[in-house]
């Protein structure tokens, strides 16, 4: 009989912590690694970062969300899969891209400080040969197009590379799985974690 309550002191402070550490991964925060180079050189493949799962989306914040659905042009898509990528509009954002690669949003101009001014202009305005932007989508011709409610348009940093809303289109509310930070020690985290 003390060997059963021997058992059973040992098997509950376990059961308990690995139910608080469950629900801490699954509602508020869990670690994911990077796949890809499309947010270099902010972000590399197999970098890992924090994923703030109910932190409220900022515009130039990283998120991270469900591709199934969302990027229609990749046939080869898991359910599961994420995608990892800078809010460029929030929902209701007017967004202009210039000849010259300049984003104006809702007017004003932004600078775009974690990005190279070579990935800014060309790798922003110049499109993948044969893939058409996404509907809706005009860049670098300085026409202007809305971010539609409970949706964002997102762009990966690595922009001659990235697939991201120029060609998949705008990114559901609800696909949105969470904020994403660099660790403190990451070599970019400060372009990773600001917002501004």
């Amino acid at each position: 009989m003390i060997k059963v309550k021997e058992i059973v002191a040992t098997l509950i402070p376990i059961i308990i912590g690995g139910l608080i550490a469950l629900v801490i991964k699954t509602f508020l925060v869990t670690a994911i690694s990077v796949d890809g180079s499309s947010m270099a050189p902010n972000l590399y493949a197999n970098e890992t970062v924090v994923l703030l799962r109910h932190a409220q989306v900022k515009r130039n914040q990283i998120v991270v969300f469900k591709a199934a659905g969302v990027d229609k042009n990749n046939h080869y898509l898991k359910p599961n899969t994420l995608y990892i990528k800078r809010v460029i509009g929030m929902p209701g954002d007017r967004i202009r891209y210039s000849k010259q690669g300049n984003l104006y949003i809702n007017g004003k101009y932004q600078a775009q400080s974690y990005i190279s001014p070579l990935q800014r202009k060309l790798g922003t305005t110049l499109l993948n040969p044969g893939v058409k932007p996404a509907k809706g989508i005009c860049l670098g011709s300085n026409r202007t197009f809305k971010v539609p409610a409970k949706t964002y348009f997102v762009l990966g940093d690595n922009r001659t590379i990235s697939n991201d809303s120029r060609y998949y289109g705008f990114v559901p509310a609800e696909k949105i799985q969470g904020v994403a930070k660099a660790f403190p020690w990451s070599r970019n985290h400060q372009l990773v974690n600001s917002y501004k």
